[in-house]
């Protein structure tokens, strides 16, 4: 089956993680996988490693060098690609680039799956525009995929209400996770006199690192051998790095910029925090998680609910609430062999559910839907079908 994978660029972040584990994955089972950046200028770099069969194809090297005629032209481009390439199946990844392929794709009888990954009903970035066009056209696509339960129900009652076709599949567990933890790299358990409390993400107002470093400061005196450690990067980093240096706790608060090897840094934690108040599915909650670290979650829509199964396999604060978050910080710094249950609990929860393996075989199910041609299946489902 040849698969046509769209998104916006290939630079870090969730989305492109989960595109490169997919396209991997995929090739890895026998598919042709095309994948196209859409919104990103043509340099030929991923920041994720991709199979050397995957081909990457970008969509600004066939645009017109005039910025509004590439704008304007931009479906009319995509849509001589589609006829050139003639996928068995189009998949597209984030709103903008869903608009356009539904717009690329119409009457070529190409099935279309368009791909939230974020909260459509909480998440404010999209413009009215985008959602007057979002909501006009999804109804066109062969599937509308959303990442959680809780957000495909709110999408479904609040946004477009009757909207068919509408399919949940998380995000799977990245591709060579497994590895670390086979090779027992992942630990939480350090054997230095430091304890690191780990967050993660890139540095925007919705991640609320701030309030995170606020509360830090407040448990710090009670913990002196726990540090607070921030990976990421983006607009508000100076204004952490200003506001930190300001504390009392200061060296013990560090923002190492962004990582890639994420899996390797968490694995040096000792437990990990998340303090967003709106995530689409928070693929580093679900990482450190994987890896055995406790983790604390403010209760966003969405994702941390259904990752940790309602607070059972991690904590779960409701949202905002700095006196609870404090108290969950305080429970988990306090107490090494809770930390040591509550870590193990979530790692055996979400190895069962969101195992690449698993999560390909959703994905092969709604091919199948809507009417690709699955020619080759994924190990593990020959496995079940033969059981």
């Amino acid at each position: 089956m040849k698969i046509m994978l769209l998104v916006s660029s290939m630079n870090a972040g969730g989305a492109e993680r989960v595109a490169a584990t997919l396209a991997n994955a995929w090739v890895r089972q026998g598919h042709q996988v095309v994948l196209m950046p859409c919104f990103s200028k043509g340099s030929g770099i991923s920041f994720y490693p991709l199979d050397a069969a995957v081909q990457v194809k970008w969509l600004a090297d066939d645009l017109p060098r005039q910025k509004w005629l590439g704008r304007l032209g931009k479906p009319l481009i995509l849509r001589k690609r589609f006829k050139h390439e003639r996928p068995d199946v189009i998949i597209s990844f984030l709103t903008n680039v869903n608009v356009t392929a539904l717009l690329a794709g119409k009457g070529l009888g190409i099935p279309v799956i368009v791909c939230e990954r974020t909260n459509p009903v909480v998440s404010n970035n999209t413009g009215p525009l985008l959602k007057t066009l979002r909501n006009k056209l999804y109804p066109l696509a062969d599937a509308v995929m959303i990442q959680t339960e809780a957000a495909a129900r709110s999408f479904v009652e609040d946004v477009l209400p009757g909207l068919s076709k509408v399919v949940v599949i998380p995000n799977p567990l990245p591709d060579g996770i497994e590895k670390m933890i086979s090779g027992n790299i992942a630990c939480c358990c350090d054997a230095s006199e430091r304890k690191v409390l780990a967050a993660m993400g890139r540095f925007v107002p919705a991640k609320q690192f701030d309030l995170l470093v606020d509360v830090f400061a407040s448990v710090a005196p009670d913990y002196p051998d726990w540090d607070l450690c921030i990976w990421g990067d983006g607009p508000q980093r100076q204004v952490l790095l200003d506001k930190t240096r300001k504390m009392t706790c200061a060296s013990r608060i560090s923002l190492p910029g962004k990582t890639s090897e994420p899996w390797k840094v968490l694995s040096h934690a000792q437990a990990f925090v998340m303090t967003s108040r709106v995530e689409g599915f928070p693929n580093v909650l679900l990482e450190a998680m994987a890896l055995g670290l406790p983790v604390i979650s403010f209760d966003c829509p969405s994702g941390p609910a259904e990752l940790t199964k309602q607070g059972t396999v991690g904590l779960l604060v409701r949202l905002n609430d700095r006196l609870e978050l404090e108290k969950a910080i305080r429970r988990l710094l306090g107490d090494e062999e809770y930390r040591g249950v509550l870590g193990q609990r979530g790692k055996q929860s979400v190895w069962a559910r969101y195992k690449l393996d698993e999560v390909l075989l959703q994905w092969d199910q709604l091919f199948e839907q809507v009417g690709a041609p699955v020619a080759i299946k994924s190990e593990a489902k020959l496995q079940v079908e033969s059981e």
